[in-house]
């Protein structure tokens, strides 16, 4: 149950000649809060994998999805044969008696409804409405269509209706079969208003069984059953938790329903109940993986299902009664257009294989990826210069082949931050084999750099109720593929379950090489307070994981962030926040306010910061400088929150990712693995420091780097140097000092390359640091824009500490905010419980009183934009 609102895609950065970024999520028509959940877990999405499918009538044939086209294929063959071919990629097919195939394609920035005439293969599209709709089936009879659309307010709504036109020149007319319901309850990332996901039609046509979450806190809904003829209410068939990803299918029988339960477990498996409602459950598979898109066979003999068993998708049949199953083996495919095969390898300047992310668009303007690969997704685009997202594989240091179209094929390789974004072009010919290698180019960075400066990712999720499963090893391949020195996957829960639970571990886990590192901790789920990362646990996880969720025995406050965080030093954990701020909190606005970030910041129960991450960086790092300014010193990280087996959605691991100088003496790349957690741990506990999602910076004040602390007897002048290399045009590289802009350098119209040096008069007390940012988002960035920074350098200069009179007040009137929350909140179990939370906010509001009744610094801190 994350919290966080959905990303800031749209972002105005008000300052001198900033304009309007144009990254907007994928789909962005649908109007329910919290998208990149329903966006992987609801919405169909392009994998080399199977990833929905449907039974021909007879129960000799299936049709399914898979890289993007509808494929068909015999039960006992082992033939796959393709159907469709784009534009744009089709997904969850049904298929009527007479053959006919509905499907949804996504294709300029929609998901319209299609059908296939299986004589001629032809295609006719039978929704317009740009709007996002899906799970369309067949009724009985043939003559009517359920489906769920967007199309009436951006809402997932329940559809049914009918073909109009002549047969080719169809057109499918329908309305919502029940009205729109406001829920009284406060939601949990979930519209205000009820949905309805999934629908399933009963053998005689008369009633269709859905998903629907009337006055539901937690998850997609239950089980639902509704009339056609509106002449009766809606009824409950299985009153459970979902999370988008049920999908029932009735039996032809009338009487059985299978669906998709993580009920009791950590993962979705198939499980039946009764189609009336009132029975109790009960599993027919059990395994540590997931079964979804489950469909009966006609005559309920067998159940077909997309499965992540093998970590990749893949269909497998399951015997209904007896158990038995096997996968729907795919040895060979008939393409409709004979193919070209390509051949690819990705070198280093010395012709060395090495590890990569690559993306393949082939002439018809669709992705590809090997057979093999698992295919990701970007989960935002900007409209002007694309016409859909970035789709990516990642190749491990061998030559991989796939089978893309004849003609122009553009491709694009990326491996890290430290070498150049490699775009290619190439002609392929229809049945002949191109052998393709792509040459990486490294920066030219300073020789010091690879030796000391090593990459670090701390927020990494490896299995989060997505499409794939992932193995340590597999995320440590990711990691090999971005050059991320260092992970730590952040074990979390999903709804009542925790995926990874089983992997934690306080020694880094056996699948790191001698590439990258793999390390387990932790992200405590709390809603309320804020969420915060917990590195390097030593004895075990904090559980439940999570506290103040309304509804549940958990509903209290407390713990807060302050106890957790001393729960976690207990075990010797650094402890940090994470994705903090899409926009800076505004202590005089309206609402709510319990981020409890300066809390633990005045009470030094706060390590690091995601000053660079799955938030606003500008956001983040304005809130950061008043921290400094107030003479606190949290330290600048950075973690993606990438959810590593999503298809679709936040990643690559390693984009955002910080970087961390283990010093010229630490041999870093033939030490252990232990060896270097320790020493990358210690690099960060100390600030040596630079966060990044794109530009490479190094920064010096008179002769030290960030984190260290230079004291002076009096303010003088002191010269400073630095770099940036950049895997992308930036538009801005600046000094700041004390949150104000104090130099900015001209980047000329490369952008990408920039060696500084210059005098800085400091006094009083100082913080500096470095940044490059660049107004506009970019595709070879995978994030709202392009941003960096390394940690400070502190000057002290005399007796006198850094301090901020208006900085503290902003703090104290943030704290009274929360304050007045906790103080009110009514789910206390006992009293001590609400003596502790106050207690906390008090000693944090007695801290900023110390800091403004102190001389203020001179000037405001402000950045550009502020």
């Amino acid at each position: 149950m994350k919290s966080r609102m959905a990303l800031l895609y749209v972002l105005l950065l008000v300052s001198p000649g900033a304009t309007e970024a144009a990254r907007e999520t994928v789909l962005r028509q649908i109007a329910v809060p919290h998208n990149y959940y329903f966006r992987e877990m609801y919405l169909p999405q392009l994998t080399t994998g199977p990833s929905s499918l449907a039974w021909s009538t007879d129960g000799k044939w299936l049709v399914y999805s898979m890289s993007g086209s509808l494929w068909k294929q015999q039960i006992g063959s082992n033939v796959a044969e393709q159907l469709t071919d784009g534009p744009g990629y089709d997904y969850l097919p049904d298929v009527a008696d007479d053959g006919r195939i509905v499907f949804s394609r996504y294709h300029q920035d929609a998901l319209e409804l299609h059908m296939l005439d299986p004589a001629t293969l032809e295609v006719s599209q039978l929704s317009t409405d740009g709007a996002v709709n899906l799970d369309a089936r067949w009724s009985p009879d043939g003559e009517s269509i359920a489906w769920i659309s967007t199309a009436s307010n951006g809402r997932f709504k329940l559809f049914t209706g009918q073909l109009q036109g002549r047969p080719g020149k169809q057109s499918l007319q329908g309305q919502p079969l029940l009205p729109d319901r406001r829920s009284p309850v406060d939601r949990y990332y979930y519209s205000a208003f009820d949905h309805e996901l999934s629908p399933t039609w009963s053998p005689d046509g008369a009633e269709i069984i859905y998903v629907s979450n009337p006055d539901v806190i937690y998850g997609s809904g239950g089980l639902w059953r509704a009339r056609l003829d509106g002449q009766s209410e809606a009824v409950m068939v299985r009153d459970e938790e979902t999370s988008w990803r049920a999908r029932p299918d009735w039996a032809s029988d009338g009487k059985r329903l299978a669906y998709s339960s993580y009920l009791g477990r950590q993962w979705h498996q198939l499980w039946v109940t009764t189609a009336a409602g009132g029975g109790d459950p009960f599993p027919l598979a059990y395994g540590e993986f997931d079964i979804t898109n489950i469909r009966w066979s006609p005559d309920t003999t067998q159940l077909a299902y997309v499965s992540n068993e093998n970590y990749n998708t893949q269909i497998w049949i399951q015997d209904a009664v007896s158990g038995k199953k096997q996968p729907l083996d795919i040895a060979s495919r008939v393409y409709r257009q004979k193919p070209a095969q390509l051949v690819l390898q990705v070198v280093d300047g010395n012709g060395k294989p090495v590890p990569a992310r690559v993306s393949v668009r082939g002439s018809d303007g669709r992705s590809y990826a090997p057979d093999s690969a698992r295919i990701h997704a970007d989960d935002g685009f900007d409209r002007s210069r694309m016409s859909e997202e970035v789709h990516y594989f990642h190749v491990a240091d061998q030559v991989v082949q796939m089978m893309v179209p004849a003609g122009k094929t553009d491709i694009t390789v990326w491996r890290g931050l430290e070498n150049a974004v490699v775009h290619d072009s190439i002609q392929l010919k229809a049945g002949e084999t191109e052998n393709h290698k792509v040459i990486l180019q490294s920066l030219d960075l300073p020789k010091s750099w690879s030796s000391q400066w090593q990459s670090g990712d701390l927020h990494v999720h490896m299995n989060y109720a997505g499409t794939y499963r992932n193995h340590p090893a597999d995320l440590v391949a990711q990691g090999e593929a971005e050059d991320l020195d260092l992970q730590f996957n952040l074990i979390v829960n999903k709804e009542q379950r925790i995926p990874d639970i089983g992997y934690f571990s306080p020694e880094p886990d056996a699948a790191s090489t001698t590439q990258s590192v793999l390390l387990h901790g932790q992200e405590f789920h709390t809603s309320y307070w804020g969420h915060m990362g917990l590195l390097d646990l030593q004895e075990h996880l904090l559980i439940p994981d999570y506290s103040a969720y309304p509804n549940t025995a958990a509903a209290s406050i407390h713990p807060d962030n302050i106890t957790v965080a001393d729960l976690a030093r207990e075990q010797s954990a650094l402890v940090g926040y994470v994705h903090p701020f899409d926009t800076a909190p505004d202590p005089e606005a309206g609402g709510t306010l319990t981020h409890a970030l300066p809390v633990n910041a005045a009470l030094d129960k706060m390590d690091y910061l995601e000053v660079v991450g799955f938030s606003n960086h500008i956001e983040t790092a304005s809130v950061w400088y008043r921290l400094l300014n107030c003479g606190l010193r949290p330290v600048a990280a950075a973690g993606t929150d990438a959810m590593a087996n999503y298809a679709s959605l936040r990643g690559p691991v390693g984009l955002a990712r910080v970087y961390v100088n283990t010093g010229p003496e630490f041999d870093f790349a033939s030490a252990s693995a232990a060896e270097r957690k320790a020493a990358w741990l210690e690099g960060l506990r100390t600030g040596k420091t630079m966060a990044t999602n794109g530009p490479l910076l190094g920064f010096e004040l008179a002769g030290q780097g960030p984190g260290s602390e230079i004291r002076l007897k009096e303010g003088q002048s002191l010269n400073y140097s630095g770099f940036m290399r950049s895997i992308v045009d930036m538009d801005h590289l600046e000094v700041v000092v004390n949150g104000e802009v104090v130099r900015k350098v001209d980047l000329g119209q490369d952008g990408r390359v920039s060696d500084i040096s210059g005098t800085l008069d400091l006094q009083p007390s100082s913080w500096v640091l470095l940044r490059a940012w660049s107004e506009h988002s970019s595709p070879d960035v995978l994030d709202i824009f392009p941003y960096a920074t390394t940690n400070p350098i502190f000057v002290q200069i005399g007796d006198t500490p850094m301090q901020s009179s208006e900085d503290a007040d902003y703090f104290l009137a943030w704290i009274d905010r929360i304050g007045e929350s906790a103080e009110s909140h009514p789910d206390y179990n006992h009293a001590s419980e609400k003596r502790i939370v106050l207690e906390h906010i008090d000693q944090a509001r007695q801290r900023f009183e110390q800091c403004r009744e102190v001389s203020d610094l001179s000037g405001s801190p402000e950045a550009p934009g502020y």
